[in-house]
């Protein structure tokens, strides 16, 4: 498959509700041979939302990951 982001992997975060999703997700993105940069959760127990998205937001913002989930 054509990398569509370069070199630079992706981001994906999520807090619990989200966990299971964000897992098959990622795994189906690197089964396509993209890189995915998971800044969390990883587990199910209940979290903050912002405490995860904030540092994949900011990691695209500089430019270390070409998008986010």
């Amino acid at each position: 498959m054509n990398d569509p982001t370069g070199s630079a992997p992706i981001a994906i975060a999520s807090d619990h509700a989200g966990f299971d999703l964000k897992t098959v997700l990622a795994d189906a993105l690197r089964r396509c041979g993209l890189d995915v940069r998971d800044f969390g959760t990883d587990s199910a127990e209940p979290v903050d939302y912002p405490d995860f998205i904030r540092p994949a937001a900011e990691a695209v913002a500089r430019g270390e990951c070409a998008r986010g989930i």
